[in-house]
């Protein structure tokens, strides 16, 4: 008879801490609360208090994204899409550009239908179009820039929206042979991307999309098992996003951020697109902040520069693309996304404001 062994106190530590190392975003999380609360303790409350009332916030809308991106993998219907996407690709990115600046995804929520599109084999090309179009402008946001700032700014915007859009999808088509573009997605991740990030469609088959996904036991546990991978991936890199957000906030001084982006500044337009970023909240919030950073001064092209860079590349948005996609295709979409709102001001500004 085998006399039954009893754990170790050291085997509980090291299963905690082989854990925490396969959870960089756990990890650096804990690390940064452990850090504010020793160099600035009274900012460790306000911080948490932002964090949680940001993913409260974003909850509706980052639950109905994953809920969509898991159940358009356990239908099939990812593969709809990506044939959708799989056709001519100067109309696919014209498609893409246009449908990504109406549809009602913010920069990060977004990213889950990403990781599903990318993942069912669409081309990164039309991605790219509508990942950097979706989040500068929705028909809520139209309505509400419209009245905040004013219409011309806010026709601009769809404008620029649709442009930046175009462009990020046929510079990336332009660049579709490069090496460095040939897998988006990690091929394999021990960050727990895994089903979300793999992708697995064959655009020679034919797609067969199983709307009932409930009826069916295999696919209703797979719909349970991608929500609870892509939830738990996401939502860990976007509670990350929105700390390292407040504690940027709180340390960034206003005043300096408004002296440096006011209209007698020549480099105003391109510093708005990096020093602007730390204090774009989301596209809602950075409506009444423009609209009082105009009334102090600021171009009204660094104000585009500032709407559609923040909307693009902003500390969440930004932290939550690093995670799902290779490096390479990280720092093209950054550079894709600032320098189009770089251009956009510019086009703005030498429009007079108007358009």
């Amino acid at each position: 008879m085998t006399d039954h062994v009893a754990p170790t106190p050291k085997q509980p530590l090291r299963t905690a801490f082989a854990w925490l190392k396969s959870e960089p975003a756990v990890l650096i999380l804990i690390a940064g609360i452990i850090t504010l609360a020793i160099i600035a303790p009274q900012q460790l409350g306000p911080s948490m208090a932002f964090t949680a009332k940001s993913l409260i916030e974003m909850a509706p809308y980052f639950i109905i994204a994953v809920g969509f991106a898991a159940y358009a993998k356990a239908s099939g219907m990812d593969g709809l899409v990506a044939k959708a996407f799989s056709g001519s690709p100067v109309v696919a990115i014209m498609i893409a550009g246009a449908a990504g600046a109406l549809s009602p995804f913010c920069s990060c929520g977004v990213i889950p239908l990403i990781a599903a599109m990318l993942g069912a084999g669409v081309p990164l090309a039309p991605v790219m179009a509508f990942w950097i179009a979706s989040p500068i402008m929705d028909p809520e946001m139209f309505v509400l820039t419209a009245a905040g700032i004013g219409m011309n700014f806010a026709i601009a915007k769809t404008i620029a929206a649709i442009c930046m859009g175009l462009m990020a999808g046929f510079i990336t088509h332009g660049l579709r042979h490069m090496a460095f573009l040939a897998n988006p997605l990690p091929q394999t991740s021990s960050d727990g991307c895994g089903s979300c990030c793999t992708p697995t469609f064959d655009r020679s088959a034919p797609v067969n999309v199983h709307w009932k996904v409930w009826n069916d036991p295999v696919r209703r546990k797979e719909f349970s098992t991608d929500l609870a991978d892509i939830g738990w991936f996401l939502g860990k890199w976007l509670t990350l996003a929105f700390f390292i957000e407040s504690v940027m906030i709180a340390f960034i001084p206003a005043d300096w951020v408004v002296s440096a982006i006011g209209a007698g500044n020549q480099f105003a337009i391109p510093l708005t697109a990096i020093i602007g970023l730390p204090s774009y909240l989301n596209g809602y919030a950075a409506i009444p902040l423009t609209s009082g950073l105009l009334k102090l001064g600021m171009s009204p092209g660094a104000a585009m520069t500032f709407m559609t860079a923040g909307a693009v590349s902003s500390i969440p948005a930004a932290v939550a693309v690093y995670a799902i996609v290779r490096k390479p295709v990280f720092f093209l979409y950054a550079g894709l996304g600032i320098g189009g709102a770089i251009l956009s001001g510019y086009a703005f500004q030498f429009s007079g404001g108007v358009l």
